[in-house]
C-alpha cells in the first residue's frame, strides 16, 4: 500500500507554507496528517487537498523545557487547532507571549503565519516542519 501523503512530502509542504491533507474518497472525511487508512471508514485511497489555514485553538499548553538541540526556543505555545474544514493540526501560537496564554485562548480565531524548520536530533530522521499560528 502506497501513501497518498508521505511525512516528507507533508514537511516539504510546510516549508513552501503550504498545509497539506488528505480526503478519504470513501467517505469524505478530511485528514491533516499523514495516514494510510481512514480512520472513520478503514479506505485506502485518498485525494491529496491542501487546507485554508483558518481555524479556532481547541487547546494548548506552554512548553518551559524544549527538545534536545531548541532550548533557545522555550518557552513556547503549543496548540491544538480545529481548522475551518474540520480536522485538528498541532502547530505553535505565534505574537502572544507565553505568560500571556491563558484559559481565555481557547476557542480564539488564528490562522495559518508560517511554519518553523527545525533541524532533526539524535532521535529523529531529520529536519521537520511545523505550523505557525497567529491569533486573528
Amino acid at each position: 500500500m502506497e501513501a497518498k501523503l508521505t511525512f516528507k512530502d507533508f514537511n516539504e509542504g510546510l516549508k513552501q507554507g503550504k498545509l497539506s491533507g488528505l480526503k478519504c474518497q470513501g467517505c469524505g472525511e478530511l485528514i491533516a496528517q499523514p495516514r494510510i487508512l481512514c480512520g472513520k471508514c478503514g479506505g485506502s485511497e485518498f485525494d491529496s487537498i491542501e487546507f485554508a489555514g483558518p481555524g479556532s485553538i481547541q487547546t494548548f499548553t506552554v512548553n518551559y523545557v524544549a527538545a534536545e538541540g531548541r532550548e533557545a526556543e522555550a518557552p513556547y505555545i503549543v496548540a491544538i487547532v480545529e481548522l475551518d474544514e474540520g480536522p485538528w493540526v498541532m502547530g505553535n501560537i505565534v505574537g502572544l507571549k507565553p505568560e500571556a496564554a491563558t484559559i481565555d485562548i481557547i476557542g480564539k480565531r488564528v490562522t495559518l503565519s508560517g511554519v518553523a524548520v527545525f533541524q532533526g536530533d539524535k532521535y529523529s530522521a531529520g529536519e521537520a516542519a511545523r505550523p505557525l499560528f497567529k491569533l486573528l
